[in-house]
């Protein structure tokens, strides 16, 4: 059995601030005993517009951000996730969002450019929508990990609804999803929960959902309740609003008997 722990967040407009909390959660979820950490999407930065992402980007393996996540890893002696933060895109008016995740030793072993982007009118009357294209550069490639905790699957956020990206880890045994979000609370409240605990059901993984809870500068309300939960859909804990820790253990032993006991994905027909 393996500690690992969602972090929530309610990031704001700056990073030092941002990333003085993030290590206080980390140190807080180390303390718990979690040897497997995960920072919510744009936990570095939630400014008044999407475009602000622009001023901190980073090249993959260069920068601050990506240093404070080294050294937080290799100081704490975890598997790190940082949930997303902007990396430099062939095309100079947009990144990457990118989740990166971060070995003991401080290595960057693994990284994820989120590839399905929110543009969506999600409230018609309040005419609350997003436009992530606008700034943001989609990824391409289905990311597994293969760490001594298990085989990790990246994801981000609005890839929740995307099924097909799950079943496409399953090329390379995935054991444990991760899902880093910024979810509204429109949307939140009625599909969050739903969207996880299927994910976990229907894959027959541990899933850890680390989210924004809060009201933001640009006046965005993310939806929060920050979970883990385990491949048969039962939240072993949660965060409801605002800056937490949600720390639970996974046990892969019992995974591979549930897959046993219950082989559906085995039984699957269409590949």
């Amino acid at each position: 059995m393996t500690n690992v722990a969602a972090v929530q967040m309610v990031s704001t407009d700056s990073v030092a601030e941002n990333l003085e909390l993030a290590e206080k959660l980390i140190t807080e979820a180390v303390s718990k005993q979690a040897k497997l950490v995960t920072l919510p999407e744009n936990f570095p930065l939630m400014g008044k517009e999407d475009a602000d992402r622009q001023a901190i980007k980073e090249i993959l393996g260069r920068g601050p951000i990506q240093q404070f996540l080294s050294e937080q890893a290799e100081q704490q002696q975890i598997w790190l996730l940082g949930g997303t933060i902007p990396l430099e895109s062939n095309n100079p008016d947009k990144v990457y969002p990118a989740s990166l995740l971060f070995n003991p030793k401080g290595e960057c072993v693994a990284h994820y450019n989120k590839i399905h982007l929110f543009d969506v009118l999600v409230d018609e009357s309040s005419d609350e929508s997003y436009r992530e294209s606008d700034n943001f550069e989609p990824g391409n490639e289905v990311v597994v990990a293969n760490t001594d905790i298990g085989n990790i699957g990246l994801s981000v956020c609005y890839d929740l609804r995307f099924p097909e990206l799950y079943r496409k880890m399953h090329d390379d045994n995935v054991q444990i999803i991760t899902a880093p979000s910024a979810f509204t609370a429109t949307t939140g409240k009625t599909h969050w929960e739903s969207l996880l605990r299927t994910r976990a059901v229907e894959n027959l993984c541990y899933v850890i959902a680390s989210n924004q809870g809060g009201t933001h500068v640009n006046e965005r309300e993310t939806w929060g309740h920050s979970m883990i939960v385990d491949p048969w859909g039962t939240i072993l804990v949660s965060v409801e609003k605002g800056a937490g820790v949600a720390v639970a253990d996974i046990n892969l032993k019992k995974q591979a008997k549930l897959r046993k006991m219950f082989p559906a994905l085995e039984h699957r027909k269409i590949k």
